[in-house]
């Protein structure tokens, strides 16, 4: 092969790999940008498995607060994890998957949890608060720490129907988290008779400090902002107000409406990463 052919071939090859790598990049789902995922599995009892995607920063190996993703109705994700991120899930519009790449930083790490898998189409209200789930649950965690010793701070962060986790978990653990913040919470669980497991709740026995983040114009019967500011001021939990957003879509408890902060996720996601870091509130209102 003589110099010029051999040349030729060097330069395929480069071009070749920029585009693998171009077209690599043009695969990774926006949920999922600057992100380093992995699938982790824990064994639960019979052939029953706890999952969940854990997910860091590029570049970032040591974090030190875990937001641990408890996710919206149905609450059963069936992540599917490929070179490195989650490129699909039956929950991939939720609030806290879509947005996760705006909380995700230096210090804090995530972790989307699935329901068991042998589950449903719906992770059952009377499951996420029973003690059996915070044992599942608690048993990723737990994987988790192992393979990233450098965790040394916990939190929930539930949406929707995965603040029936969030609310009940810290109840049967009060030691296991450093802190819990339900977004667009259940506050009116009789409204559609759905989710009485939260009726008349007692947000004191968890004794870990809890946040509430939810829209002014929540349109969700279940999640109406008049009821979630009563509670707050009940029980003395702070709530971060949020108003705004656009490109609202479909019903009304939906993840594209305010229910689900659209047009607000970044905001949303910073404010929480801030009471994670700090364990404060600082801002009270997102407009």
């Amino acid at each position: 092969m003589d110099k010029f052919s051999s040349n030729l071939k060097y330069i395929a090859l480069i071009a070749l790999f920029i585009y693998s790598q171009f077209s690599f990049a043009q695969d990774i789902p926006v949920h999922a940008q600057g992100l380093k995922e992995e699938l982790i599995s824990v064994d639960l009892s019979g052939n029953n498995k706890q999952v969940g995607v854990f997910s860091t920063k590029i570049g970032v190996d040591n974090p030190i607060k875990l937001a641990v993703l408890l996710p919206g109705y149905p609450s059963v994700v069936k992540p599917v994890v490929e070179n490195g991120v989650m490129t699909s899930s039956k929950l991939t519009g939720n609030f806290l998957i879509r947005a996760r790449r705006f909380l995700v930083d230096e210090k804090v790490a995530s972790l989307i949890v699935d329901c068991q898998s042998d589950t449903g189409y719906e992770c059952a209200s009377y499951y996420q608060a029973s003690k059996q789930r915070q044992e599942d649950v608690d048993k990723l965690i737990s994987e988790v720490k192992v393979r990233h010793p450098s965790i040394s701070e916990v939190w929930l962060v539930g949406t929707s129907m995965g603040t029936i986790s969030s609310s009940f978990m810290p109840t049967f653990n009060p030691t296991g988290y450093a802190g819990a913040i339900h977004t667009a919470s259940i506050t009116d669980p009789y409204a559609q008779g759905s989710y009485r497991v939260l009726g008349g709740f007692d947000y004191a026995k968890s004794n870990i400090p809890q946040f509430f983040v939810h829209h002014q114009n929540d349109p969700c019967a279940l999640t109406s902002y008049t009821s979630a500011k009563s509670i707050a001021s009940k029980y003395n939990v702070p709530l971060v107000t949020v108003s705004g957003g656009k490109d609202f879509q479909g019903g009304a408890c939906q993840a594209f409406t305010e229910h689900g902060f659209r047009g607000k996720e970044k905001e949303v996601m910073n404010a929480i990463s801030t009471i994670i870091t700090s364990g404060k509130a600082s801002q009270l209102e997102i407009n």
